[in-house]
């Protein structure tokens, strides 16, 4: 008999959707900045203390805003980490500024801080760290450095809505900008939507123009003027209505969903616990004080082979996983930039080495039991124990 499938990424309803929808469909007002946008962005700006919120189509367009905003031009430099998805290297390269790789903490796969001193130039303006799998970057020691250089930050903080820094900061809340996704994959989804979290307040009004196309439409709209024009460089970084009405379903649920996914962190935690203390794998490692979402859980193999045999092991089992990022600097386009893959050592090795277990929210009730017993299984095949 066939093992059911257990898939590396489910999306949760919580059952408010389809009626949202609906409403908003209805309405016959479906463009963006409309009434389950206007709650979408009351909603965020409350909860989690961000000055201000732009719903954009997905975080690629909310990071491509905010680069837009920080006036990046060709022959700026960015420090970002190599380990991390495409669009916050885009969101650089799109502006013609040259992106610097830096390597990452192996505890929690975000930009270590300790070595972005070393890497700041005259040419540098902005930094960009990543939260991954939901996990806080150090931001107090990032926004050190900036302050001190006099550089922006503009977290990408695609993974970690709902996760915060020591002191019950919520992630996006600290620094100058930030980038959130509501991505398929994302505990809070609307199947392709982000936003851009704006923190300092000289950057607000430029941002309302640079949203609707590089115009000052969001004047006519208040009714402050009666015409708009072209008045900046813009795009249509704004999301449908019928998006922010799903959108809204899932963030008035997101206490419900963290719960479910803390479940699945929990047993992984268990499982894997002995296997961390012989050094046979290691797991994630979140900072004292910091707040988890659960939105992803890695292990890092001792080696690539047992990363494989983990993987032939898992498909045979019908339970699907991801192998993480491909380190930016050594794939095709960093290596046309001129990077080799020992520029980033770390990020270089860890990569290869890197498995992202099964987390959805519906796991927690359906599979995860399985799951957990036969990855055991795989570990102790592997591991003798």
């Amino acid at each position: 008999m066939p093992f059911p499938q257990i898939p590396f990424n489910r999306v949760y309803l919580t059952g408010d959707e389809e009626r949202n929808v609906i409403d908003a469909i209805r309405s016959r007002s479906h463009s963006g900045n409309r009434d389950y946008g206007s709650k979408c962005i009351t909603l965020l700006e409350e909860r989690f203390s961000f000055l201000s919120v732009f719903l954009t189509p997905s975080c690629t367009s909310a990071m491509e805003m905010g680069a837009i905003l920080a006036n990046l031009t060709p022959g700026d430099e960015v420090i970002l980490p190599s380990y991390t998805f495409s669009s916050t290297v885009n969101a650089v390269v799109l502006r013609g500024a040259r992106p610097v790789f830096c390597d990452v903490d192996p505890s929690t796969m975000n930009i270590d801080p300790n070595l972005i001193d070393q890497l700041v130039s005259p040419k540098t303006k902005m930094i960009i760290p990543i939260d991954y799998a939901g996990v806080p970057c150090d931001i107090d020691s990032i926004m050190e450095i900036a302050n001190r250089r006099q550089l922006l930050v503009m977290q990408d903080a695609a993974q970690s809505l709902n996760s915060y820094h020591s002191d019950n900061r919520a992630c996006g809340s600290v620094p100058h900008l930030a980038a959130f996704s509501f991505h398929e994959t994302k505990n809070i989804t609307c199947g392709e939507g982000g936003a851009l979290v704006i923190n300092d307040p000289n950057l607000i009004d430029r941002a309302h123009i640079v949203q609707e196309k590089g115009t000052d439409r969001s004047l006519v709209l208040k009714g402050l003027q009666n015409k708009y024009g072209w008045s900046d460089i813009g795009s249509s970084f704004l999301l449908s209505d019928i998006l922010a009405a799903m959108l809204l379903a899932q963030l008035e649920k997101i206490e419900e969903i963290t719960a479910k996914r803390r479940k699945i962190t929990d047993a992984y935690n268990h499982l894997c616990e002995k296997y961390v203390v012989q050094g046979c794998i290691q797991t994630p490692c979140p900072p004292p004080g910091v707040v988890i979402n659960h939105h992803a859980f890695w292990v890092i193999f001792d080696s690539e082979k047992n990363q494989t045999l983990f993987l032939k092991e898992l498909r045979a089992r019908d339970i699907h996983s991801y192998i993480g990022y491909v380190s930016l600097h050594s794939y095709e386009m960093g290596l046309k930039m001129g990077y080799k893959p020992e520029d980033v050592p770390i990020t270089e090795d860890i990569s290869k080495r890197i498995v992202r277990l099964p987390l959805y929210t519906d796991l927690a009730e359906n599979g995860l039991q399985r799951c957990v017993q036969e990855i055991g299984n795989i570990f102790e095949g592997i591991y003798g124990f």
